[in-house]
């Protein structure tokens, strides 16, 4: 929430540079401008943006939305882009992305044909808290994943990630002892490395 697929390229500059060579990130634009806040320049040409709300124009990780608008649109989104610029091996989502991600699983692990991806890496993700969106945590969601959880997040609690990745079969978790941010210092470029060498391997092997 509140991210672009600029700003989530920035926030994935270091990651990216650890995994060169074994994969290659696109990121995409969620769907829903955001109303702009302190931090952005009202004449920007890179508005924040978000995959749903739980308010008119607002969004808070934990509340029960009565009426969430805006996720159809964005499993769309997820979609088309999947489809144009694919092929894709897996997702990665961080914040609210990572929790639209998680629903994606859910719907890739019920043979939904729209989202052929093998995995997913959950960056500080979340259980929706809204009861339309319940369906998808209903099942143990069959398809693997790597949460990583910042045990310091003062924005999405560390006990939310874990929440969320206590929904998958067999979870992969890499707790990092920052807040809300997507880490890749030495340890977590090793264990990056090792959850996507399962579905990618390096080349000459």
């Amino acid at each position: 929430y509140r991210q672009s697929a600029r700003r989530l390229r920035r926030r994935t500059g270091a990651l990216r540079k650890a995994l060169r060579g074994r994969a290659d990130l696109i990121a995409i634009d969620a769907p829903h401008p955001v109303p702009a806040g302190a931090e952005d320049d009202p004449d920007g040409d890179d508005p924040p943006r978000g995959w749903w709300f739980s308010g008119p124009g607002t969004f808070e990780a934990g509340e029960a939305a009565a009426t969430p608008v805006g996720l159809e649109e964005s499993l769309s989104a997820v979609a088309a882009a999947l489809e144009e610029q694919g092929p894709f091996d897996g997702l990665l989502g961080f914040s609210q992305g990572a929790a639209l991600a998680a629903m994606v699983c859910a719907l890739r692990a019920r043979g939904d044909p729209r989202f052929p991806v093998a995995f997913a890496v959950l960056v500080a993700g979340f259980a929706s808290r809204a009861p339309a969106h319940g369906h998808f945590y209903r099942e143990p969601i069959a398809l693997p994943t790597l949460h990583v959880v910042g045990d310091t997040d003062a924005v999405i609690a560390a006990a939310l990630s874990r929440e969320l990745a206590r929904c998958f079969v067999e979870p992969v978790l890499l707790a990092h002892p920052g807040g809300h941010f997507i880490p890749a210092a030495a340890d977590q470029k090793k264990a990056y490395l090792e959850f996507l060498e399962r579905f990618c391997p390096a080349q000459g092997q």
